[in-house]
C-alpha cells in the first residue's frame, strides 16, 4: 500500500481537544521506560521533544529524570496551548518549555544532550527533514529514541487495527488513527531514511502490529 499524506499539524481546535483527551498514559509511559532502558546513564541534560503535543511525554520525563530540562516543539497552537495548561497543573515550568514552530523552522541556543520523538515523523511530507533536524539538533553521542507508527500492508488491515484499538473512541479519533496509519512509514522505508541520514547504526524494532522504535546514538 503506498503511503497517503494527511495534514502536517493539527490546528483544528476539535481534533486537538479529542486527541488530548484520549488516554495515551500506556504508550506514553511505554515510551519513557524506553528511553531509560536504552540509555540508562542519561540521568540529565537538555531534551528536545519534536512533535511534543499537549506535553504528556515531557512531563512524565521530568517526572521520570528530575535532572532532565525539556524543549518541547509542536507546529499546532491548539497543542501548545493545552500543553501549557498541563505544564501549570504539573508546576513543571521551570523544568520544561514549549515552542509553537515545525521542526524545519527549529534552532537551539546550545545543542540539546538528547532526542526524543513520538508520533510526528508520519504527519511530514519530506521524512528526511525530520532526521536532518535530529542531527541539526542535538549533540555527538546524543541519544536519541523515535517511536510512530508503522503502515499496514493494506487499508483492510489499517481498519481492523483501528476497530481493535480505538472501537471505544470519538469518531474523529477514529478517523485520525486511520489516516495516520496511511500516512505513515513502514519499518523498511524507515531503515532506508536512515542510511540516508547517516544513522544507518540505529536499532529498529516493532514491539507490537502498529508502531516501530528506533534509537541509538549519534555520532
Amino acid at each position: 500500500m503506498n503511503r497517503v499524506l494527511e495534514p502536517e499539524f493539527m490546528d483544528d481546535p476539535e481534533q486537538t481537544q479529542a486527541y488530548a483527551q484520549t488516554d495515551f498514559s500506556k504508550e506514553n509511559e511505554y515510551f519513557i521506560n524506553e528511553f531509560r532502558r536504552c540509555f540508562p546513564d542519561f540521568r540529565s541534560g537538555s531534551v528536545i521533544d519534536l512533535g511534543c503535543g499537549p506535553a504528556d511525554i515531557p512531563i512524565r520525563l521530568v517526572q521520570a529524570l528530575p535532572n532532565c530540562r525539556v524543549i518541547g516543539i509542536d507546529a499546532s497552537r491548539p497543542m501548545i496551548q493545552l500543553g501549557e495548561k498541563a505544564i501549570t497543573t504539573a508546576q513543571l515550568h521551570d523544568c520544561i518549555q514549549l515552542r509553537c514552530e515545525t521542526i524545519q523552522r527549529t534552532f537551539l541556543p546550545a545543542l540539546a544532550d538528547a532526542v526524543i520523538s513520538n508520533s510526528v515523523l508520519h504527519h511530514l511530507p519530506l521524512p528526511m527533514d525530520f532526521w536532518t533536524t535530529i542531527t541539526r539538533l542535538a549533540k555527538p553521542s546524543a541519544p536519541v529514541l523515535i517511536m510512530d507508527l508503522a503502515r499496514p500492508q493494506s487499508t483492510t488491515i489499517a481498519q481492523i487495527i483501528v476497530d481493535q484499538y480505538a472501537h471505544h473512541e470519538q469518531e474523529i479519533l477514529r478517523r485520525d488513527f486511520y489516516n495516520s496509519m496511511l500516512a505513515a512509514f513502514t519499518h523498511e522505508e524507515v531503515s532506508v531514511q536512515l542510511s540516508e541520514s547517516g544513522l544507518g547504526h540505529f536499532v529498529i524494532t516493532c514491539p507490537d502490529d502498529r508502531h516501530w522504535i528506533a534509537h541509538g546514538h549519534l555520532v
